[in-house]
């Protein structure tokens, strides 16, 4: 599971709470130019739409709410949030994107509950987000689909990006909490989305090795490819160690069913340590 998070540093959340289409935002019948302004700022972002709502049959009354999240190089998280009552409401999110945003919001903990799009995310989630929705009622939403469906249920924290997958109820409730405290544990771990994969899958190795740690508790410095194998640098504030290096071997996994509704099986790309080991720096 170690190095499958999606790549991303922006979201644009949008509570619909109605039907979600298989293709989430994008199958929405929507004013078409609001939707088209939306879709065209996304990419222009590379920001991720997910559609929200609110777990269990807890609906809000009035407007639905907007936001964007972002995720800076610098580990400073930043947000801006909205409401909109008419399709043309949606129009700020476009504005939203272009503006720097604020710091200072609670995380946002959305879990994937898109039967639409594969029934595991459905069966799965929807009990997570219950659970993890009684817990911390303001900072829980269903989502759309977040990749990974053979990990439901999958759950992400945004905007510090990092995913999880493999939960239930009990286990989603200990994890985010961890989480929420600074520990971030490798057990459920699919990685951070600042990061591409080999990397993602280095720093879970670490964290299992040497304990939990703070989401930017650990900083990848160094990567270098040789065939098949990858050899990572990555250095950690005190008191984790300074540096560590991580060694890892590319291989394609056995043909499986891969999500509920894949029509054939599939192989996917898996990284796996073969060696980690504290290193001197001179």
């Amino acid at each position: 599971m170690a190095g499958t998070a999606p790549p991303g540093l922006v979201w644009i959340l949008i509570e619909y709470r109605g039907g979600w289409p298989p293709n989430g935002f994008e199958g929405l019948n929507l004013e078409a130019g609001t939707k088209a302004l939306v879709l065209a700022a996304a990419r222009t972002a590379n920001a991720r739409v997910l559609l929200v709502r609110r777990p269990g049959t807890r609906r809000r009354p009035g407007p639905g709410r907007w936001a964007v999240l972002r995720h800076q190089s610098s580990g400073a998280y930043l947000q801006l949030w909205g409401t909109w009552d008419r399709d043309v409401d949606l129009a700020q999110i476009a504005s939203a994107l272009a503006s720097p945003g604020r710091p200072g919001f609670p995380p946002v903990i959305l879990v994937c509950a898109h039967g639409q799009h594969d029934a595991c995310c459905a069966v799965r989630g929807r009990p997570v987000g219950r659970a993890l929705g009684e817990r911390w009622p303001e900072l829980v939403w269903e989502c759309s689909h977040i990749g990974g469906d053979r990990f439901a249920a999958n759950a992400v924290i945004v905007p510090d990006g990092v995913y999880y997958g493999g939960l239930d109820a009990e286990s989603s409730v200990a994890t985010v909490g961890e989480h929420l405290s600074g520990r971030i544990h490798a057990e459920y771990l699919r990685g951070y989305t600042d990061l591409f994969p080999p990397q993602q899958a280095a720093v879970a190795a670490v964290l299992g090795q040497f304990g939990p740690a703070g989401r930017n508790d650990y900083v990848v410095t160094e990567t270098v490819r040789e065939g098949e194998y990858w050899r990572i640098h990555i250095t950690g504030r005190p008191p984790r160690p300074a540096h560590i290096d991580v060694e890892l071997q590319a291989r394609r996994s056995p043909p499986c069913q891969l999500t509920c509704l894949a029509p054939a099986v599939g192989s996917v790309m898996v990284y796996e340590p073969t060696s980690i080991r504290e290193a001197r720096r001179w």
